[in-house]
């Protein structure tokens, strides 16, 4: 089934979560000297234009990145985010929204390696065009992305993030982020992964954060950004989720620290709220049991 496409969806509240958490991870990466592995599974068309019919059918992008445009008062990690925004619209005007992959790109360094999947023909043909020169640095596949994932743990660099942000479409999406989450773990203990989950009145979306806490890390971040009340009616998402893997050490604390924030600038009615919740146990030795 190829018929979502992210343009309808892009700089929604669900993006500005994604892509802060994102942006937060790779910060933390590029921390250290060592050159890592980024894998984007489901990349989408990796640019999008606000004015663009899509983007104008929906408007999902003026209750998201809309509002924090004109914003002055933004915490650090906020500012952070929109001055990478802003490089996309040097002209003074929200016109583009990055995708993942424009994100990734801009964050990583010349030693990194990116590897980005896309299934959907048009969506990968415009990623590709945006990437036919990039060289051997960046990867772009027409491919599944959970299959994809398989075969590039554990990377080369033995360094990786990784995200799992699939649209959800059809219900066996949950399951496959699940398995891709064990999987990889088992794969690559110590990657860093990032899975973006919906939330809304349905029951696979309900289980998905309960199933990834028992997918075997031992430290893991779940934060949640809720902008309405939940749908008593269809499946309407009122929120979203990150769920991320071996996050780095600070993330919980700059996540508590911006969320507040969001949730008052992005909500919209008195239901907006946001959570952020850490485990980190350690790994017990043999014979510690």
């Amino acid at each position: 089934m190829l018929s979502y496409r992210h343009a309808y969806h892009a700089g929604s509240h669900a993006d500005v979560l994604k892509h802060l958490v994102l942006m937060l991870c790779m910060q933390h990466m590029n921390s250290k000297d060592k050159p890592y592995t980024v894998i984007d599974t489901h990349a989408g068309a990796g640019l999008y234009v606000l004015d663009s019919e899509q983007a104008k059918r929906t408007g999902e992008f003026i209750n998201g990145i809309g509002r924090l445009w004109p914003r002055t008062d933004l915490p650090a990690p906020l500012a952070q985010f929109m001055t990478s925004i802003k490089a996309l619209n040097q002209s003074g005007q929200l016109r583009r929204y990055p995708g993942s992959p424009w994100l990734i790109d801009h964050l990583a360094r010349p030693i990194d390696r990116l590897r980005f999947c896309e299934l959907h023909p048009t969506d990968f043909a415009l990623l590709r065009r945006q990437y036919k020169e990039a060289g051997r640095r960046v990867m772009v596949a027409q491919a599944d992305g959970f299959e994809v994932l398989k075969a590039s743990l554990p990377p080369p660099s033995r360094r990786a993030l990784v995200l799992i942000d699939p649209s959800y479409e059809i219900k066996s999406d949950y399951l496959k982020v699940v398995a891709a989450t064990k999987d990889g773990l088992k794969r690559f203990a110590t990657g860093t992964l990032l899975v973006w989950h919906p939330l809304m009145p349905l029951i696979e979306a309900n289980q998905l954060p309960d199933k990834l806490k028992k997918s075997g890390a031992t430290h893991w971040v779940h934060a949640t950004l809720s902008v309405c009340a939940t749908s008593t009616q269809g499946r309407g998402m009122h929120g979203s989720g990150m769920f991320i893997i071996n996050p780095p050490w600070t993330l919980a604390a700059e996540l508590k620290a911006t969320l507040p924030y969001l949730a008052q600038t992005l909500g919209l009615d008195s239901h907006a709220s946001w959570k952020v919740d850490e485990i980190e146990q350690k790994a017990l030795k043999p014979g510690d049991a």
